[in-house]
């Protein structure tokens, strides 16, 4: 009974596989298995310092077949793409998923993926290629540990402006982005959400829709003060008379002490411990104190609205990887491009996170060993 129970909630997944297969629109798919060198271009942007791309499981895996592309030589830019079917996401939603295994340990170097136009050189993609959406994580140092999302809207690159903390050890994680047509967005490491929110919110794309009133001014009659003199508070007679400094009453001339030779005597002087400094009268609170002054907020005659924020790929047909890399050995693979999040998380969960239990395992137990020499 319980083998066909077993059997029969496997079948059902299967069904519930190929239903979500059979409803995803696939732009991009690379695994970068036999064949990928005829799929990418290796950009001459740097010319000589461009790094070398190769293949590899890594020094942990869950497949030795299972290759991803990894960088190889420290202090290197990295620009590779590949061409994509030409598309945009205007009315559907959008995945961008990959993996990334910093298996060095890196210090300093970026790890993510950009979306350009079908109009691009791939044999000069780089820093100054025009993008549509960046994604993926950034680490150097202690003080950039972060996973950009910035989407290029009006001419302009937009950088998300809540924070995403990017997984910093040596293992593969799977990263994915989903922008949905409602103008909203959801950010997952390892199938896991981490941040999500609004594109109106979240970034500075449109002009806010109010601004403070240039033509307002702050009343002449407006008290910013909280706190004011008192003015029943009185300095006390004789204030100003008590010195700063008092001569010495313990100190004593020298036993040895010659006028002649050595000039009249004069005690020291010390700080006098009944002087107060400069009198101020007590403070009390201000009963005109109106709070401070704010300009009221007006309509923004230059906000412009837009229920298509979301649709920043307008002719994507380029995927690529544009990283500066101070430690080489990143390896990324199993790049998806689609429409639907069932279908990646389905394919993450089918192909990715097996390797990573792989993985896991592998590297635990050269752990193991390592510790028991």
């Amino acid at each position: 009974m319980a083998a066909g129970k077993s059997v029969l909630i496997a079948s059902f997944a299967l069904l519930a596989l190929l239903f979500v297969s059979a409803h995803a629109e696939v732009f991009f798919e690379e695994n970068f298995d036999d064949g990928w060198e005829d799929r990418w271009v290796k950009s001459s942007f740097k010319g000589s310092d461009e790094g070398t791309w190769t293949t590899s499981a890594g020094k942990y895996y869950g497949d030795a077949d299972n290759k991803g592309l990894k960088t190889t030589t420290d202090y290197r830019w990295y620009d590779i793409s590949a061409k994509t079917p030409v598309f945009s996401n205007k009315g559907k939603t959008l995945v961008i998923q990959y993996t990334v295994k910093h298996e060095q340990t890196l210090d300093c170097g970026g790890g993510y993926i950009k979306l350009l136009p079908s109009s691009v050189d791939q044999s000069k993609f780089g820093g100054d290629s025009e993008y549509s959406i960046m994604f993926g994580p950034d680490i150097c140092g202690y003080s950039t540990k972060r996973v950009h999302v910035i989407f290029t809207y009006g001419g302009k690159n937009h950088l998300i402006k809540r924070e995403i903390k990017p997984e910093t050890d040596e293992k593969t994680h799977i990263y994915t982005l989903i922008v949905r047509p409602d103008n909203t967005y959801e950010v997952q490491i390892d199938l896991k959400k981490v941040q999500d929110g609004s594109l109106y919110e979240d970034w500075d794309m449109l002009q806010p829709k109010t601004i403070k009133d240039p033509k307002s001014f702050k009343p002449d009659d407006w008290d910013e003060r909280e706190k004011i003199d008192d003015p029943e508070d009185k300095k006390p007679d004789g204030y100003d008379d008590i010195p700063k400094q008092i001569i010495d009453p313990d100190a004593k001339k020298p036993e040895d002490w010659d006028d002649e030779s050595d000039g009249e005597w004069e005690a020291p002087m010390i700080d006098n411990p009944e002087f107060k400094g400069e009198w101020k009268p007590k403070k009390i609170s201000n009963p005109a104190y109106k709070g401070k002054w704010v300009a009221p907020d007006i309509d923004n005659p230059d906000f412009v609205d837009d229920p298509e924020l979301y649709a920043v790929v307008k002719d994507s047909g380029v995927i690529g990887f544009e990283l500066w890399q101070v430690k080489a050995g990143s390896i990324f693979d199993n790049i998806l491009v689609c429409d639907d999040p069932d279908y990646a998380k389905a394919q993450a969960e089918k192909y990715i996170v097996p390797f990573q239990k792989g993985e896991k395992e592998m590297k635990e137990k050269a752990d193991k060993e390592e510790a028991e020499k």
